[in-house]
């Protein structure tokens, strides 16, 4: 072959391959957008809200009523993102004092967990006191075509030796609809029994579990619900955001294509919030605590920061002082406003005269995530949110009640979730309706030192379909049925799941496995199927390329 005639099959090869290219890329943009634009809505100029008020003036003394209740749940905080346990983001850069104030002037939890590695469940958890076995609230509802696109985009990409991600196309057609995807009705919520009770009820931010009639916080036992209605902090174009895009993050590709900027107050039509998302969250809320000082009330402060889309105030992006990567800058940012929201909230319950007799608790919905390509948050804890490894499902959990709560307490034992909707209605003086099997246990003595706190089988379970996890004492086994793997791991020796011990103890191996089996025994078939099921790296990032030796778990959702 002449020289001139190889140069001309090498350039038409080269414009074939880029025309294929820009063809297959087109294809995924268009396809893209189709997915994502279906269900666009329409979304009115922000609204002001007027909050029920309670009476004008007090009939009894705050510190004789009832104790009001706020809880502050973030969402994939990273347990190393608080300073109170000697991390803080971006290596300790950017503290978070207003959180670590709170831990210090009540209780800290240091081994507490999330209900999941997902948010959904863990909320479902949080809200009844019940595992899936009881529910069936087991995945996380995902908007439609989200799987579909996820998949495609991430197959697609270079993963290294990952396998595939499975979506089930034919499941995904006969699964209920998004909005339909909740919480049953029949399910009794914290906010039912506090309603019940002569507590004022109010929700705001993120739900997440179910849209319709029975599902939504109206009907779960909220008589106010500010509802977060798409992910947006504050539109793309926004003069004072800055944003970071994720390239490597098919789950980002997504968000970002489909993202609105809405909210919606009891279900009503759509508006803008008035701001970014945290702070117009955090202004509303103080509203609400004024609104109700002169009656007890629940407040359920449900942030969508730190998640992605990854979105930032100029302000506070520049106060961070340059962080690198961008990314990281940012998420920094979003720490920093949600810091600031718990110390607002703390400072607006002490300006109404209402912080000795109000119970604060804090708490993430589950780690933090790997796909945002930060190593660093969950140290030195393996793993991410979408794993049952600590990383992802060791979070903060504070409670402060000067009333009851001794500053500077530190409560070791292993506590979850679960508990946390019977410990507050035990300190509102009540309890879950007759009939009702509640899996939580109260911590109030714990917290106070006052009484026995006892598992009946001194073990805490997770579940994500065929991947099941529990912990007893200081042993805790993994098992991922679709790759047949264990995890054996002496949480006391080797509290970062080092060592693998399921070969070299067998007797405590068939121990846990007994228990994983006896916690499935009569649980009720699960709401709604998974459609995707998901590897994720247990040691790298999403930013990273899996290799040869890399360890992986297996997600179903």
């Amino acid at each position: 072959m002449s020289n001139r005639l190889l140069i001309m099959c090498t350039a038409l090869a080269i414009i074939l391959t880029s025309a294929v290219s820009l063809t297959y890329l087109n294809r995924k943009a268009i396809i893209l957008k189709l997915v994502t634009s279906r269900d666009r809505m329409d979304v009115a100029p922000n609204q002001t809200i007027t909050w029920q008020a309670g009476p004008e003036t007090a009939t009894e003394p705050a510190q004789d009523r009832p104790p009001n209740i706020v809880f502050i749940l973030i969402d994939d905080l990273g347990i190393n993102d608080i300073s109170t346990f000697g991390g803080g983001v971006a290596g300790g850069l950017v503290p978070t004092p207003n959180i670590d104030r709170l831990a210090r002037e009540g209780a800290i939890f240091s081994q507490a967990y999330s209900g999941s590695g997902t948010c959904a469940p863990s909320r479902a958890m949080l809200l009844t006191g019940r595992y899936p076995t009881r529910t069936g609230f087991e995945f996380t509802p995902t908007p439609a075509g989200m799987g579909r696109i996820v998949s495609m985009f991430a197959n697609d990409e270079a993963r290294g030796t990952l396998p595939p991600l499975d979506y089930n196309k034919e499941a995904a057609k006969t699964a209920l609809p998004y909005a339909e995807q909740g919480l049953p009705g029949t399910e009794v919520t914290l906010a039912e029994v506090l309603q019940a009770q002569g507590y004022h009820t109010v929700h705001i931010g993120k739900w997440h579990l179910g849209q319709n009639e029975e599902s939504r916080a109206i009907s779960q036992g909220f008589y106010e619900s500010l509802n977060m209605e798409n992910m947006f902090y504050l539109p793309k174009d926004d003069p004072d955001v800055v944003n970071a895009e994720l390239d490597f993050d098919p789950i980002d590709k997504f968000l970002w294509a489909r993202a609105q900027y809405a909210t919606s107050y009891n279900s009503g039509d759509l508006f803008e919030p008035g701001g970014y998302l945290t702070d117009y969250w955090t202004d509303e809320a103080k509203k609400v605590i004024e609104a109700n000082r002169n009656r007890p009330f629940f407040l359920y402060l449900a942030h969508w920061g730190v998640h992605t889309p990854l979105q930032a105030t100029r302000e506070d992006y520049d106060a961070v002082g340059d962080i690198q990567p961008h990314r990281l800058r940012v998420y920094a940012a979003m720490v920093r406003a949600i810091d600031r929201s718990v110390g607002e909230v703390m400072d607006k319950l002490e300006d109404e005269g209402l912080a000795d007799n109000t119970i604060i608790v804090l708490s993430s919905d589950n780690g933090g995530a790997g796909y945002i390509g930060l190593p660093d948050i969950n140290q030195p804890y393996r793993g991410w949110k979408i794993t049952l490894f600590e990383g992802g499902i060791r979070v903060p959990l504070f409670m402060k009640w000067p009333a009851r709560i001794a500053p500077g307490t530190v409560v070791e034992t292993p506590v979850a979730h679960i508990d946390v909707m019977p410990t507050l209605a035990a300190a509102a003086g009540t309890e879950p309706p007759d009939g009702i099997e509640i899996d939580g246990l109260d911590l109030l003595p714990l917290a106070t030192g006052s009484g026995e706190f006892d598992r009946a089988d001194g073990a805490l379970y997770w579940q994500s379909g065929y991947y099941q996890v529990v912990r007893a004492g200081d042993w805790k086994l993994q098992v991922d049925g679709r790759q047949k793997k264990t995890w054996l791991f002496n949480l006391a020796d080797d509290p970062t799941e080092q060592s693998d011990l399921s070969q070299r103890e067998p007797e405590k191996l068939a121990e846990l496995e007994a228990l994983i089996r006896k916690h499935q025994e009569g649980a009720v078939p699960v709401l709604y199927p998974y459609t995707i099921e998901t590897p994720v790296a247990i040691d790298k990032t999403g930013a990273e390329i899996a290799v040869d030796g890399d360890e992986y778990v297996w997600w179903a959702n």
